[in-house]
């Protein structure tokens, strides 16, 4: 990734994109940014860049994120370092948010083994294996930010975000350039599939969960279908309240039992038509905190989106005769015994 060096870099010479009418400028999307926190380490995570000038992008910082927490409690410029042109174990890596101090290069490392190099101006190191790498300063200034079409395919609005300031751009003699294009199927797996473990995780907790999918129709990311074997009465109501945490953003969650097909909108659809009512089987929670990513949600700039959160119960009730429940199966029938 430093095959070449340019020291004083022009944004203008990247082939950065400008998606669709309304975006706010042009971007850098698939973008692996990493920066060392003084008690926590080193984080790897996605930012996405809007350019703002030959030297400047805006960042969009998430609260409550490590990278928006280390920042706001900075005091002066935030080194940073973002990788364009990655391998498919660093950007998996990268799109999992584990736990803080948990550091997201070593799990790719992990998936398969890779060289870090030093960055040339930053104390940062990054995968050398990738194709571009922009090393520069969160600064403390901010400027506008968006709007942008993000994973529901809706704009995602304006805002202020930090000013990252461009010190050193290096790259391969023949770089590659990277782009996630918003909204598509690419960007929607990267950011729903790595909430399916930790939504199983808290679910595994209270019930016996057998599987979990952040389903596409939901923009892989306010809908979750989770299975369950139901083993009490009240497995599918914990199971809401669970799923619920272990993805927060999540705005509607179906509880499904194992011998519905989860993969199949149908089928889960099928199990909420005869196994669910709604004087009993709705969960209801009003005014949670949830995704700016929701046009439908409260949102006030500065402050978490509120939402209505619904989880609907699609489980057989428990002490009934399972029997009135039963999934049919016709018999397989082979042609070839009515043709001899």
């Amino acid at each position: 990734c430093q095959e070449v060096v340019v020291k004083n870099p022009n944004l203008g010479k990247l082939p950065l994109l400008s998606h669709l009418p309304g975006d706010g400028g042009r971007y850098a999307t698939a973008t692996v940014a990493t920066i060392k926190d003084p008690q926590t380490g080193r984080n790897v995570s996605y930012h996405r860049l809007m350019e703002r000038g030959a030297n400047r992008f805006t960042a969009r910082l998430i609260k409550g994120r490590q990278t928006r927490t280390t920042y706001d409690t900075s005091t002066g410029d935030l080194e940073m370092a973002v990788c364009i042109g990655n391998s498919v174990s660093v950007m998996i890596a990268a799109s999992l948010g584990p736990p803080s101090g948990v550091d997201e290069f070593s799990i790719a490392n992990t998936l398969f083994p890779m060289k870090m190099v030093k960055c040339k101006t930053k104390d940062l190191e990054v995968p050398a294996e990738s194709e571009f790498v922009i090393e520069g300063r969160l600064t403390k200034e901010v400027d506008q930010e968006g709007p942008f079409v993000d994973l529901t395919e809706t704009r995602d609005f304006e805002r202020k975000e930090p000013v990252f300031v461009v010190d050193c751009i290096t790259h391969r003699k023949d770089a590659l350039y990277q782009a996630l294009i918003p909204g598509r199927l690419e960007h929607k797996i990267l950011m729903g599939m790595p909430k399916e473990p930790t939504i199983y995780d808290e679910v595994s907790k209270v019930a016996s969960c057998k599987n979990v999918l952040v389903s596409m129709g939901g923009g892989s990311w306010l809908h979750g279908i989770v299975q369950i074997q139901k083993k009490n009465p009240d497995d599918g109501k914990k199971a809401i309240d669970a799923a619920f945490k272990g993805h927060k953003s999540m705005k509607h969650v179906v509880i499904i039992d194992d011998d519905v097909d989860m993969y199949n909108p149908n089928a889960v659809e099928w199990a909420i038509a005869t196994r669910f009512q709604g004087g009993k089987d709705l969960v209801v929670k009003l005014d949670q905190p949830g995704s700016s990513l929701d046009p439908s949600s409260k949102q006030e700039e500065g402050k978490k989106a509120l939402t209505d959160k619904v989880g609907v119960d699609a489980t057989i009730p428990f002490d009934v005769d399972k029997r009135k429940y039963e999934i049919v199966k016709y018999q397989k029938v082979s042609l070839d015994d009515y043709l001899r």
